[in-house]
């Protein structure tokens, strides 16, 4: 039987009952699923009932039976292929798709599509453990990922040597390089800088993170160390196209540290105030550009051409908006 656990954060101060809590999760459980799948909840090693309260600091552990599907199956999924070679596969993944098979999208993903792209038969993949040891075996090939909402230049490994040989450069961080770029609603003060902080779980909003500085007692023995860098490309009105690097992988890390310096990545949901002028707009962050050794150890760097979401915003921003550039800093 599939296996969930998450430990409440120390700051946590809220009442809630434990299918609110688990529901509200970003790896979580909607109540319907609770009421109808779960085998066992405990709370801090006893047994309790969905109507137990969580308070801070509370182990929760859940075991639930799922219709977790057996294989991953091949998917005629149109790709935009970068590059490609007996290694490797290097995509413009389109927005709105998920990148592998998880909780909640267990088809229609990346993986579906690459199986497909490269012939290959579904994979059988586990459907019982734990839940870290089931998805794992749903990622084939993937090494890195973007979210959902994020489109751009995300390469995959097409064989297990390719795979260890990648995910080696991108736990070090000091080979790979990654740009985006991201249409933000107002302006930094600075044409840029490097942000350094903790990443946590926002307390107040489970699908949501935060950044903290890196100093805070509050938050000493929590959240993880996140750097990023950006520059500010030029400002329309008090919407700024700003170019962002990462030396960390943290979740929701651009969208976090845009929102930490005031400047909203424009048609984020999560992070983002509704905007008043493109109300219909998607998330406008894209990975660019990526930068790595390839198994045959060349260094290449591959781009994304810029989408046409970002396109159309910058048509309107430039009809009604000056070109503003932001004094160089000293």
């Amino acid at each position: 039987m599939p296996f969930f656990s998450a430990k409440v954060p120390s700051e946590y101060t809220q009442n809630e009952r434990l299918d609110t809590y688990i529901a509200s999760l970003p790896n979580g459980m909607n109540r319907s699923k609770l009421k109808s799948g779960v085998h066992e909840i405990l709370i801090n090693g006893k047994k309790v009932k969905l109507s137990a309260k969580v308070k801070a600091n509370d182990q929760i552990d859940i075991q639930w039976e799922d219709n977790i599907p057996e294989d991953i199956e091949p998917e005629d999924i149109p790709l935009d292929i970068l590059y490609e070679d007996e290694n490797v596969c290097v995509v413009n993944k389109a927005q709105g798709m998920v990148t592998h098979p998880a909780c909640g999208n267990w088809d229609h993903t990346l993986v579906n599509a690459l199986l497909f792209h490269w012939k290959k038969d579904a994979i059988n993949a586990l459907s019982k453990g734990s839940m870290t040891d089931i998805l794992q075996s749903r990622r084939p090939g993937i090494v890195h990922r973007l979210d959902k909402d994020t489109s751009g230049v995300i390469i995959t490994a097409k064989n297990r040597d390719a795979e260890e040989w990648l995910q080696a450069q991108f736990q070090s961080h000091r080979t790979v390089k990654k740009e985006y770029i991201a249409i933000c609603m107002g302006r930094p003060q600075h044409q840029h800088g490097i942000i350094k902080t903790k990443i946590i779980r926002d307390p107040k909003n489970r699908k949501r993170f935060r950044a903290v500085e890196l100093d805070d007692e509050a938050y000493k023995d929590q959240g993880k160390y996140a750097e990023s860098s950006y520059r500010c490309i030029s400002c329309y009105g008090e919407y700024s196209l700003i170019k962002i690097r990462i030396a960390t992988g943290r979740t929701h890390q651009i969208r976090v540290h845009m929102k930490y310096l005031n400047c909203p990545i424009l048609g984020d949901s999560v992070y983002a105030p509704k905007d008043r002028k493109f109300t219909s707009a998607t998330l406008m962050l894209h990975a660019r550009r990526l930068r790595i050794t390839l198994p045959d150890n060349t260094r290449r760097t591959f781009t994304a051409p810029t989408p046409e979401r970002f396109k159309a915003v910058q048509k309107v921003l430039k009809q009604e908006y000056k070109k503003v550039l932001l004094p160089v800093d000293r």
